[in-house]
Order: C-alpha cells, then structure tokens, then sequence
C-alpha cells in the first residue's frame, strides 16, 4: 500500500472511492454465488438465464453509455451517488423478483445493477486515475483490489446461504441493508468537482471552439487514437474474462463439472479470493517487470487457468485452474486503465472510454455464451473467452508507459498537478 496522504479530505475520500468499489462487487458476488438456486426458483433453461442476464447487459450499456458525458457535465461525486442508489434499488428489486419467482423482475432487478454498476465504476475509476495524477503514484489497482475484496465478503455471503439453505430473499435482503450502511459512510467522504474539464469557455460568438472542446469532438478524436483502441483491446480481452467468472463460474462447476451447488459457488470464492490477492500484492510485480509484461503475463496464466477449466475433465484440476484464472486476471483492468490515462490529453474522457469498453466486456458480453453453451455446454462456450485472452496477452506492448510533461493541459484546459508526474503502474507499489 502506498504511503498514507497527508490530506485528511484526501484520506476521507480515498475510502469512499475503496468503499465505492467494494460496494458493487459485493452485490455482484451476492447474486453470482446464488445464481444455481435463483436458476432452480425460476425454473430457467441455461438459455432462459441468459436471458434474464441480458437485463445487466442492458442496463450496463445505458450507464455506461452516458457516463461520460455526465461526469464531463456534473463532476465524479453526484455520478457515483446515482449509480450507487441504482446499486442499492437493484438488490431489492432482485430479492422481491426471486422471492415471487418472477424472471422478468429478476431481469428488471439486474438491468438497475448494470446501470448503476456502469454509472459508478465509470465515474469511480476516472476519480481514481485523478487521485493517481495527484499523488503520482499507482492507486488503481488497489482501488480495484477493494471491488474484489467486496467480491470475496459477497461470495462468502453467497456460499454460507447456500450451504445451508438460507433462502435467497431474505439473503438479499440482508445484502441490502448492510450495503446501505457502506454507502452512508461512502457518500459523506466524496470530494467534489473531479472529471470536470476546465477552461472550456466558448469562443468568439458564444460558441465553442470548433472540433476541440465539445464532448462529441472530443469523443470522435478518442475513436481514432490508435493506442487508445490497443488499450481497449487489450481491456476488452481481459474484463470479458472476468466477468465470464462472475456470471458463469458457479453453473460452470455444477453443470460442467459435475460440482455440487456450494462447492460451485466455494469455487467462485475462490476465483475472487485470488483476484483480490493479486491486486493488492500486484504493485512490486509491476515496479520491477513493467505495465506490459504484467499485462501480458498475467493474461497468459488467465489463458492457462481457463483451458484447464474448459478441456481437463477433472473438478480438482478444474477448482486449482480457477485461482490461476483469478491471479492472471487481476491487474488487467486497472492497468490498462492507467495506461489509457496517460496515453494522451483528455484524461477523463480517455479513462472513461476505456472504462465504458471494459464494462461493456465485463457485464455485456457474458450472457451470450448461454446461448452457446445451451448449444454445445458451458465448458465449450469458454473457447471464445480463452482466444480473446490471447489476443490481449499480443496486444499489451501498447500499455508501454509514455511520461508526461509538467504543465502541459490537458484536453479541455485542465493543466496537470505537481512538479512531476511518476506514471502510474511503473513507480512505487499501491
């Protein structure tokens, strides 16, 4: 961990930002882990729960598509608090939905999870990438460390339900209440203001200038950044693993692997315990090999971890491969974030649009591979998943850092802090 800011505002918002990203892999991991038994209340096919998994994907594709644009307009802090009462709305929602055995409530109930998870994760990591540039060292990382040790109490949550019978509604219920608690504390330590570009000032005739400040303008620039989209493709490879564990582990062991419904879920503990270790621990990994190498080696063993998953017909194998997936994956995503920060001007919109790509990886992109595993099992539908690994592993050289010069502005006016900025994911571990 890095050294502890002496800004007391800043240390009160460094732990809302850890509570912010701790509260949605919470409520993820809650609902994940007792997927097997929201599966047998509803009744639902392997095709119909991807279905009522496509809610998430919407919803996720709504927060994350306006993210942007309102963390340009309002600032960080009222962006996270939207999100997370859709957060927070969503887990009550899900347990009215599965208590009356209502898919279509269920869907309803995951659609608020993925807006609110898009709205607040966007919004969160560009705060995160802001209070990098401030202390100039690496944060994310931690920071996402805080999202899976959310994961790793959800899952353990999840996994003590499941064991004994607890029913899912009142599991739900009592996930809700202790979230709201978590997110009083969170909301009174946000600092406001941050992701707001400054000096965007219209021009001569009370427009802006042209091409260079609109959030439109900006946006299209960020589309043809050729770096910008290695590191999206790079992000897009590793979230959709990621998020393939969190929709799809527990059935994966169970149908897959012939697992019985707590051991399945004890086995996407397991996935997240690992994930959160290797965020946290991460940091003197990056220091010494570099961003590219821990990107690419990490995506290699998430490769390793899922073709064991998919082809050994072994559950013990299968259990241990979880871990390797879980390590592997772990410092993909913050990584990569920090990368996108300092690949360029506009740090906001950079961060959020590779957020919004990850997102869409880590929410969108599972549910599809019900339809293919309906078809031809879970175990075969994790193919595709396995390749895109390895087309990220070929594409982290573009994660190579680039330093940044002292006073330059940034997209929008915003001129960087500080005397000199260290890159985040090659200095001083978080």
């Amino acid at each position: 961990m890095d050294p502890v800011p002496a800004d007391p505002l800043m240390r009160r918002h460094r732990t809302a930002l850890r509570l912010c990203f701790a509260i949605p892999g919470l409520a993820l991991a809650t609902w994940v882990t007792r997927t097997p038994d929201v599966r047998d209340r509803l009744g639902a096919s392997t095709a119909e729960m991807g279905l009522v998994l496509f809610g998430m994907s919407i919803g996720s594709m709504l927060g994350i598509l306006v993210a942007a644009a309102l963390v340009t307009r309002f600032s960080t802090r009222p962006v996270i608090v939207a999100g997370m009462c859709l957060v927070l709305a969503s887990v009550g929602t899900t347990a009215l939905g599965t208590a009356v055995s209502s898919a279509p409530s269920v869907a309803f109930g995951l659609l608020l999870l993925g807006a609110g998870v898009g709205l607040s994760e966007v919004a969160s990591n560009v705060d995160g990438a802001g209070v990098e540039r401030e202390l100039g060292r690496p944060v994310l990382p931690a920071l996402h460390g805080c999202y899976s040790l959310g994961t790793v109490v959800g899952a353990g949550l999840g996994v003590a339900g499941a064991a004994v019978g607890f029913p899912v509604p009142w599991h739900l219920a009592f996930v809700l209440l202790l979230v709201v608690g978590l997110f009083a504390v969170a909301a009174a330590g946000l600092r406001p203001g941050t992701g707001r570009p400054e000096g965007t000032a219209p021009g001569p005739g009370g427009e802006a200038p042209a091409g260079d400040t609109t959030t439109a303008g900006r946006e299209r620039r960020l589309y043809l950044d050729p770096r910008l989209l290695l590191i999206g493709g790079v992000v897009f490879g590793v979230t959709l693993a990621e998020g393939t564990a969190t929709d799809w582990l527990p059935l994966l062991m169970v149908d897959g692997h012939d697992m019985p419904s707590g051991l399945g879920s004890s086995v996407y503990a397991g996935f997240a315990a690992a994930m959160a270790a290797g965020r946290f621990a991460g940091g003197p990994v990056v220091a010494r090999v570099g961003r590219p190498a821990a990107l690419g080696g990490g995506a290699l063993l998430t490769a390793v971890g899922i073709a064991l998953v998919s082809f050994v017909d072994s559950p013990a194998a299968a259990g241990c491969a979880v871990l390797l997936w879980g390590l592997g994956t772990s410092l993909g995503f913050p990584l990569a974030l920090s990368a996108a920060g300092e690949s360029g001007r506009d740090t906001t919109g950079r961060v959020a649009l590779t957020s919004r790509i990850g997102y869409v990886a880590l929410l969108a992109g599972p549910p599809a591979l019900g339809f293919v595993g309906e078809h031809h099992g879970l175990r075969t539908a994790m193919v595709p998943v396995l390749l895109l690994v390895l087309v990220a592993a070929a594409l982290s050289p573009a994660t190579a850092s680039r330093p940044r010069h002292t006073g330059a502005a940034d997209e929008g006016g915003a001129r960087l802090p500080g005397p000199a900025v260290r890159v985040p994911g090659t200095t001083d571990a978080d």
